[in-house]
Order: C-alpha cells, then structure tokens, then sequence
C-alpha cells in the first residue's frame, strides 16, 4: 500500500472519532436546552428537507460524482464540527458582549454569520488539502460546501424547533417549520456555497493571489448573505417575505446559473482532454463525444439499462467516471495545480480498457 493510502486509512478513523464526539456534544448541548420532548420530534422534523436537498445539489454534480464517504464528511463537518464550534463561540461572543457594552442584540447579524460561514468553509477547506485529487473545481466546491450547509441547516433546524415545540403553541411551530424546513431549505446551503465557489476557483489557479482571494471573497459573500438573511428573519413577516423574495430568489437562480456553467465547462474540459486517448487507441472519438456530453452520457445509461438492467447501467457509470477522472488529472497537471505519476495514469488507464471491454459489448 501506498504512503497516501496509509496516511488516508490512519485519518478515516480519527475523521469518524471527531465527528461523532463533535456531534454527540451538540446534540446534548441542544437537548440541554430543549429537552428530550423538544429534541426527538425535532431531529425527525428537521429530516424533511435533507433529502430533496441534497437530491438537487448531486443532480448538479453529474460528470463525476464525489465519493459517498466524503460527502458524508461534508455532512457531518456542517451538522457535527461547525454547528458545535457554532454553539461555543457564539455562546461566548454574546456573553462576552453582554458583559463589556450590555448589548448583545445584535450578535446574530455581525457575530454569528462570520462565525457560522468561516466554521463551514473551514469543512470544504480540508477537503481541498487533503483529497486534492477529488476537487477539481466550481462544481466539487458547490457540492461539498452545499453538503456542510444542509447538515449544519440541520442542526440548527432541530434547535429551533425543539424551541417551538417547548412553547406549547401548535401555531409557532407550523411558522417555523414552514419558514425553516420548506421555504427556505437552501438558505445555509446557498451561503456556504459562496466560499465553495471561491476555493474551487482556487484548487484550478497557482497565483498566490488567486488561491487567498478568492476563498477570502467567496467567504464575505457567504457572510453578507447570512448577515442580510439573519437581520430580514428579525424584523417581521413583511421584511422576511421581501428579502426572500429579492435576495434569496435572485442568489439562488445566479448559483445555480454558475454552477450549471461550471458544469458544461467540465463537459468541453473532458472533451478536449479525452482526445490524446483517441490518438493513443485507449477510446474511439464516439466514446469521447459520448463522455462530453450529458445527455449522450444519460442516452448511453438508458441503452445499458434495456440491455442488461442495473448492473449494465452500473459498467457505463464506472466507465464514465473513470474517464473523467482521467480529464481532469490530465487538466490539473496541465495547469500545474497537482503532481501526478505516469504510474497513475497508467493505472487509470488499465482500469478504463477494462471497463471499456465491458461497456462495448452493452452499447450498439
């Protein structure tokens, strides 16, 4: 086994330690607050959203789908590490507030968002460093930022209401339910994906100033959103309804604008980058076109589920993935952002003729 490999299997248990110490430490300090009746119908409840979400934010990701276990990273980091980091230092902030000036009103605009959105991308920025051949880019960086968000949307979402619950008013917990859970699902998402974008920006540039920048300016964003988000939820219905409508709606349309662009730059980026294994007769030129297109990617799925069902469907994808993965090693050793060996490509390769072999016996 590799030296890589080794540092990778020795971090996976200590990953998993931390993450279930961080969220076993904010499920009590949640449960400490609103108690076992608050807390259990609000870990279901809270649940409602989590699923379409991420739905959404994998349909983004369709060229090459990150591995399950880092995603459940992200996951964890939003729900388990950052909302805990969030509970203490917001906690303390306010105290410490409360103490020195006696006023702590308004911790949740220029306090909280600071703290929240540089706890989440702290999440993304390890990803970054230390699976640096699983982030390619925009789209990588929306998809693990937007996993950090809704776990820790999650958690928070327990918090308040197992909150609503407490109060014993059928009516405050529909409000924050329908406010929290269904009208704005994608609000913590959305905000973190602002620093996703900055450090896939970042993972596809060398200049020193680029790679600080753009993580720095992706993280301001995030937190004049969550500030804005925080100071319309505290100033009335009307206010809420109008900053929703205005700034949430817009910033969710333009992210989905960027990341839909990100992702057919990947597509012409694989095109472009899968043509050398044309000329070495690693792939034909109707395999490539098939790779760089989402739809012939679909088309090419649909054909192996008629031919051979799930595990049909299961070769094309492996296929797929495999060369893509080698566009994008192809791209990060052309713009100088990742060190790679023949060995791995040669590796990639051997693996892509096999399931090459398979998938031409699937598709006309």
């Amino acid at each position: 086994m590799s030296a890589p490999r080794v540092r990778a299997s020795a971090l996976l248990p200590l990953s998993v330690l931390v993450l279930v110490v961080c969220g076993l430490l904010s499920l009590t300090a949640v449960t400490m607050e609103v108690g076992l009746r608050g807390v259990l119908p609000g870990l279901a409840l809270a649940a409602v959203p989590v699923g379409p979400v991420l739905a959404t934010v994998l349909w983004l990701d369709r060229h090459e789908a990150e591995p399950p276990h880092l995603l459940a990273f992200a996951f964890g980091w939003g729900a388990c590490v950052a909302s805990l980091g969030a509970l203490v230092l917001n906690t303390g902030v306010s105290r410490l507030l409360d103490r020195s000036v006696g006023d702590v009103t308004n911790t949740s605009v220029f306090v909280a968002p600071v703290v929240e959105e540089t706890l989440k991308g702290l999440g993304v920025l390890l990803l970054l460093l230390k699976q640096r051949r699983q982030f390619d880019g925009v789209v990588d960086g929306i998809v693990y930022a937007a996993f950090v968000g809704v776990g820790f949307a999650y958690l928070e979402n327990v918090l308040y209401l197992g909150r609503a619950l407490g109060d014993d008013q059928p009516a405050s917990l529909v409000v924050v339910f329908v406010l929290r859970c269904l009208v704005s699902p994608f609000a913590h998402p959305l905000f973190t994906m602002a620093v996703g974008v900055g450090l896939g920006v970042a993972a596809r540039h060398r200049r020193a100033s680029c790679r600080v920048g753009a993580p720095l300016l992706g993280l301001l964003v995030a937190a004049v959103l969550h500030a804005l988000w925080n100071a319309s939820a505290g100033s009335g219905t009307a206010n809420f309804i109008e900053v929703f409508l205005l700034l949430q709606v817009p910033v969710f349309a333009a992210a989905v604008a960027v990341a839909l662009a990100a992702r057919v730059r990947e597509a012409r980026l694989i095109g472009r980058h899968l043509q050398v294994y044309v000329r070495t007769g690693w792939l034909g030129e109707a395999e490539v076109a098939m790779l760089a297109s989402g739809a012939g990617r679909r088309r090419a799925r649909s054909v192996a589920s008629g031919a051979g069902g799930r595990d049909a469907v299961r070769a094309v994808r492996d296929f797929q993935e495999t060369a893509t993965e080698l566009a994008f090693r192809r791209d990060r050793m052309r713009r100088g952002t990742s060190a790679s060996s023949p060995e791995e490509e040669l590796e990639l390769l051997e693996r892509l003729a096999v399931q090459r072999t398979a998938v031409l016996g699937l598709l006309p």
